[in-house]
């Protein structure tokens, strides 16, 4: 039987498609034979493979079972521990070690090809490890300092050309040539009375071809506040009308060209730059102090750089030379393609905050919330989860653990179990800050429970009373049935901010499975190890 790779809406001829579904059974190993049959996931892994392709070769890395997962690639552990336990390792990997290792896709790699890449000298930009930020670009200039990565264990030879077809990824949607998609609507989930904004967003998705796999996220590439671009642009005594190389490496206007480039962080050359060109003793002291306290530079952005040396004012075209290209945000889906067609769903908590006198934004977060209106284009790409999807039986029992904004894959598991009359049970945790305010999709959730897709929806509400209460205290609390579940085959998913809750939540699995195992903490640890190997322990943390 013929493997058929593309989706019927792939914008690709019949002769295309048929070139496609041939290379791509081959490069990847998909032929179906009857006693292996092609499996879901892996047409879903080599869909996904062609948008990356239309942008650059794939890494050529072969790697043993032993290093699929280093010591270091766990993003509980601090940039210190990361990088001590790389230490004595080839410079590739300690490269890794430097980046948030949650192989979350917004650099367009994984941590490893990320690392790969920058060492072999294909990759020119060092901060594309968004959830890394300020501390890993620092870690990284540093270890490239440090070596010589021609001689020091990193594959130097250029990866395998990959043929294409004429024309035939002309059309194709990817991170490299995102999809312009349609706002819907952006609509506040929050109650009166909460300290949040929690926003739903709705896209078209109509025309691209795209498609996704519930677990998966969607890339969004921001722009920037105009209101922080014009106090930038006032301070140099510019116009914002000059005519600058842009990130893009073409011409256009300063102001415009502010728009898509990093101005959350402070680079070190443009500490570097402003020092050079500051004529005050003063300012001078006060930059050097800023470039000799990593600490204090992780929290300076380039607005604050630039206030701090007054007598310091590089040209438009002298500061863009400083500043990397804006990197995508990736956002978890929180839509099902079974139940939401063309439309593709998210949930974004806007970020905002104020220091020094002046508000703070989120670039990604305030720009769905507040500067795109119903009709405009937000340039888009599917990033392909690591797993992080449903079971491949529609029977088996999932348990779902999704503080906040991280309810939003869960949403898309709920919608697409129903969607697809699939029997296996569903049980949520969520939480939030207050019951009356923050219950995020409560009406739904409710349905579900009602309609029997939700056979248990457990919730915890931090601020509704004196002693706070978190999703991981709800596990510990039913933990004999969370037990019992695991023991009925359960997948447990874990979805939300990795510094904390993920590590709360699973020192509780560990708690549950050690209690209502009758297990030694030891032997506890075999047991969660033991899901993860069986792949039904995944998580999604950031």
């Amino acid at each position: 039987m013929a493997v058929s790779l593309l989706p019927p809406s792939a914008p690709f001829t019949s002769e295309q498609r048929a070139w496609l579904d041939g290379f791509f059974a081959g490069l990847l190993g998909l032929a179906e034979t009857p006693d292996q049959p092609t499996t879901e996931a892996a047409l879903h892994t080599a869909a996904n493979a062609l948008p990356a392709l239309a942008g650059k070769a794939p890494d050529t890395v072969s790697t043993s079972k032993a290093e699929e997962s280093p010591p270091w690639h766990d993003p509980a552990l601090s940039l210190e521990e990361r990088m001590q336990l790389a230490s004595d390792r080839p410079i590739a990997d300690q490269l890794m070690s430097a980046m948030a290792q949650l192989d979350c896709g917004a650099c367009g790699y994984v941590c490893r090809t990320y690392s790969l890449a920058i060492g072999r000298g294909e990759e020119k930009n060092l901060s594309l490890c968004s959830p890394g930020g300020a501390p890993t670009v620092k870690a990284i200039k540093r270890l490239l300092k440090e070596h010589q990565t021609s001689n020091d264990g990193i594959e130097a030879s250029p990866p395998a050309k990959v043929p294409t077809a004429p024309s035939m990824l002309a059309n194709c949607y990817c991170r490299k040539n995102p999809f312009p998609a349609k706002l819907v609507e952006s609509s506040k989930l929050n109650g009166v009375g909460s300290q949040k904004e929690t926003r739903h967003v709705r896209l078209n998705l109509a025309g691209s071809g795209l498609t996704y796999r519930v677990g998966d996220a969607l890339g969004v590439f921001p722009t920037n506040c105009d209101a922080l671009i014009s106090q930038i642009v006032n301070l140099l005594g510019a116009t914002g009308q000059e005519v600058v190389i842009g990130p893009s490496g073409t011409e256009a206007a300063f102001f415009h060209s502010l728009r898509s480039v990093d101005l959350k962080n402070a680079p070190e050359e443009l500490i570097e730059l402003l020092f050079k060109l500051a004529a005050a003793p003063e300012d001078r002291r006060r930059l050097r102090t800023l470039g000799e306290n990593d600490g204090l530079l992780a929290t300076m952005d380039v607005l604050d750089a630039l206030q701090i040396a007054p007598s310091a004012r590089p040209s438009p075209e002298a500061l863009l030379a400083t500043l990397t290209p804006l990197a995508p945000r990736l956002y978890s889906i929180a839509s099902s393609p079974a139940a939401h067609g063309d439309e593709i769903h998210l949930t974004v908590g806007k970020v905002f905050w104020e220091k020094a006198g002046r508000l703070r934004k989120g670039v990604a977060s305030t720009m769905l919330a507040d500067r795109v209106a119903p009709g405009d284009e937000i340039p888009v790409f599917i990033q392909a989860s690591h797993g992080f999807t449903l079971p491949e039986s529609p029977a088996a029992p999932i348990i779902m653990v999704g503080p906040g904004t991280g309810i939003a894959p869960f949403r898309g598991f709920l919608h697409e179990r129903q969607a697809t009359a699939a029997p296996g049970r569903n049980w949520l945790f969520f939480g939030d800050q207050r019951q009356d305010c923050d219950f995020l999709y409560r009406d739904e959730l409710e349905q579900f429970r009602t309609s029997g897709v939700l056979q248990r929806l457990d919730t915890a509400f931090s601020r509704d009373n004196t002693e706070k209460v978190y999703v991981q205290h709800r596990m510990v609390e039913h933990g004999a049935e969370l037990f019992r579940w695991l023991e009925e085959g359960a997948y447990f998913y874990v979805c939300g901010d990795a510094s904390r809750m993920a590590k709360d939540v699973d020192a509780a699995l560990h708690e549950v499975v050690r209690r209502h195992g009758n297990h030694s903490a030891d032997d506890a640890k075999h047991y969660v190890a033991m899901l993860v190997k069986q792949r039904r322990y995944r998580r999604d943390v950031y």
